[in-house]
Protein backbone atom coordinates (compact mmCIF):
# COMPACT_ATOMS: atom_id res chain seq x y z
CA UNK A 1 0.00 0.00 0.00
CA UNK A 2 1.21 3.53 -0.73
CA UNK A 3 2.27 5.93 2.01
CA UNK A 4 -0.66 8.21 1.18
CA UNK A 5 -4.06 7.92 -0.46
CA UNK A 6 -6.13 10.30 -2.56
CA UNK A 7 -9.60 10.84 -1.11
CA UNK A 8 -12.33 12.93 -2.77
CA UNK A 9 -14.14 15.18 -0.30
CA UNK A 10 -17.86 14.29 -0.18
CA UNK A 11 -18.69 17.98 0.47
CA UNK A 12 -16.63 20.07 -1.99
CA UNK A 13 -15.15 17.28 -4.18
CA UNK A 14 -11.56 18.42 -3.68
CA UNK A 15 -9.04 15.60 -4.00
CA UNK A 16 -7.05 15.32 -0.77
CA UNK A 17 -3.84 13.39 -0.15
CA UNK A 18 -4.01 11.68 3.23
CA UNK A 19 -1.19 9.70 4.86
CA UNK A 20 -2.33 6.11 5.36
CA UNK A 21 -1.43 6.37 9.06
CA UNK A 22 -3.99 9.21 9.43
CA UNK A 23 -6.84 7.46 7.65
CA UNK A 24 -8.39 6.22 10.92
CA UNK A 25 -8.12 9.55 12.79
CA UNK A 26 -11.00 11.46 11.14
CA UNK A 27 -9.09 13.32 8.40
CA UNK A 28 -10.57 16.60 7.18
CA UNK A 29 -10.60 18.22 3.76
CA UNK A 30 -7.82 20.71 3.18
CA UNK A 31 -10.20 22.94 1.20
CA UNK A 32 -13.52 23.04 3.10
CA UNK A 33 -12.30 21.52 6.42
CA UNK A 34 -15.25 19.09 6.56
CA UNK A 35 -14.72 15.42 7.50
CA UNK A 36 -13.60 13.27 4.57
CA UNK A 37 -15.48 10.30 6.00
CA UNK A 38 -18.92 10.76 7.50
CA UNK A 39 -20.12 7.18 7.75
CA UNK A 40 -22.93 8.09 5.34
CA UNK A 41 -23.68 7.11 1.76
CA UNK A 42 -22.98 9.80 -0.86
CA UNK A 43 -25.43 10.49 -3.72
CA UNK A 44 -23.59 10.76 -7.03
CA UNK A 45 -24.73 12.25 -10.32
CA UNK A 46 -23.28 12.23 -13.81
CA UNK A 47 -21.50 15.48 -12.93
CA UNK A 48 -19.41 14.02 -10.09
CA UNK A 49 -19.44 10.27 -10.73
CA UNK A 50 -16.15 9.98 -12.64
CA UNK A 51 -14.25 12.13 -10.12
CA UNK A 52 -15.28 9.90 -7.21
CA UNK A 53 -14.68 6.65 -9.10
CA UNK A 54 -11.33 7.60 -10.64
CA UNK A 55 -9.73 9.78 -7.97
CA UNK A 56 -10.50 7.86 -4.74
CA UNK A 57 -7.71 5.46 -3.83
CA UNK A 58 -10.05 3.49 -1.56
CA UNK A 59 -12.52 1.10 -3.21
CA UNK A 60 -15.84 2.72 -4.16
CA UNK A 61 -19.04 0.68 -3.92
CA UNK A 62 -21.89 2.01 -6.06
CA UNK A 63 -25.51 1.12 -5.33
CA UNK A 64 -27.48 1.56 -8.56
CA UNK A 65 -31.08 1.97 -7.36
CA UNK A 66 -34.43 3.67 -8.08
CA UNK A 67 -36.99 5.19 -5.68
CA UNK A 68 -39.87 3.02 -6.98
CA UNK A 69 -37.94 -0.23 -6.38
CA UNK A 70 -39.13 -2.11 -3.29
CA UNK A 71 -35.96 -4.21 -2.87
CA UNK A 72 -33.87 -1.02 -3.29
CA UNK A 73 -35.80 0.69 -0.48
CA UNK A 74 -35.45 -2.43 1.69
CA UNK A 75 -31.69 -2.53 1.15
CA UNK A 76 -31.09 1.22 1.64
CA UNK A 77 -30.80 1.16 5.46
CA UNK A 78 -28.56 -1.91 5.25
CA UNK A 79 -26.31 -0.14 2.75
CA UNK A 80 -26.15 2.93 5.03
CA UNK A 81 -25.15 0.79 8.01
CA UNK A 82 -22.49 -0.90 5.89
CA UNK A 83 -21.09 2.55 4.98
CA UNK A 84 -20.66 3.38 8.65
CA UNK A 85 -18.78 0.10 9.20
CA UNK A 86 -16.63 0.10 6.06
CA UNK A 87 -15.39 3.70 6.06
CA UNK A 88 -12.59 4.77 5.82
CA UNK A 89 -11.43 1.59 4.03
CA UNK A 90 -14.13 1.90 1.35
CA UNK A 91 -16.47 4.63 0.13
CA UNK A 92 -20.16 3.75 -0.42
CA UNK A 93 -22.20 5.80 -2.89
CA UNK A 94 -25.62 5.66 -4.58
CA UNK A 95 -26.74 6.43 -8.11
CA UNK A 96 -30.45 6.92 -8.77
CA UNK A 97 -30.92 5.23 -12.14
CA UNK A 98 -34.14 7.17 -12.80
CA UNK A 99 -32.34 10.50 -12.37
CA UNK A 100 -29.15 9.29 -14.11
CA UNK A 101 -30.22 6.90 -16.90
CA UNK A 102 -27.02 7.58 -18.86
CA UNK A 103 -24.92 6.17 -16.00
CA UNK A 104 -27.17 3.11 -15.78
CA UNK A 105 -26.77 2.63 -19.53
CA UNK A 106 -23.00 3.22 -19.46
CA UNK A 107 -22.56 0.45 -16.88
CA UNK A 108 -25.14 -1.86 -18.46
CA UNK A 109 -27.36 -1.98 -15.36
CA UNK A 110 -30.15 -4.41 -16.18
CA UNK A 111 -31.64 -4.98 -12.72
CA UNK A 112 -31.74 -3.02 -9.51
CA UNK A 113 -30.47 -2.90 -6.94
CA UNK A 114 -27.03 -3.64 -8.34
CA UNK A 115 -23.85 -3.07 -6.36
CA UNK A 116 -20.67 -2.43 -8.34
CA UNK A 117 -17.22 -2.27 -6.74
CA UNK A 118 -14.66 0.02 -8.37
CA UNK A 119 -10.91 0.23 -7.77
CA UNK A 120 -8.64 2.71 -9.53
CA UNK A 121 -11.48 3.75 -11.83
CA UNK A 122 -12.27 0.21 -13.01
CA UNK A 123 -15.19 -2.01 -12.14
CA UNK A 124 -13.90 -5.09 -10.32
CA UNK A 125 -17.12 -6.99 -9.62
CA UNK A 126 -20.86 -6.56 -9.19
CA UNK A 127 -23.71 -8.07 -7.20
CA UNK A 128 -27.37 -7.88 -8.24
CA UNK A 129 -30.29 -8.12 -5.86
CA UNK A 130 -30.97 -6.85 -2.37
CA UNK A 131 -28.64 -8.11 0.37
CA UNK A 132 -28.30 -7.31 4.05
CA UNK A 133 -25.57 -5.40 5.86
CA UNK A 134 -23.49 -8.46 6.84
CA UNK A 135 -23.49 -9.68 3.25
CA UNK A 136 -22.60 -6.21 1.91
CA UNK A 137 -19.70 -5.92 4.35
CA UNK A 138 -18.44 -9.44 3.56
CA UNK A 139 -18.77 -8.88 -0.20
CA UNK A 140 -16.81 -5.62 -0.06
CA UNK A 141 -14.08 -7.03 2.18
CA UNK A 142 -13.75 -10.11 -0.03
CA UNK A 143 -13.32 -8.13 -3.24
CA UNK A 144 -11.65 -4.93 -2.01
Amino acid sequence: MADSLHIVCPHCETVNRIPVARLDVAPRCGQCHQPLFTGHVIELTRANFQRHIERNDVPVVVDFWAPWCGPCRMMAPQFSEAAAELEPRARLVKVNTDAEPSLASQFNIRSIPTLALFKSGREITRQSGAIGKPDIVDWVRTHA
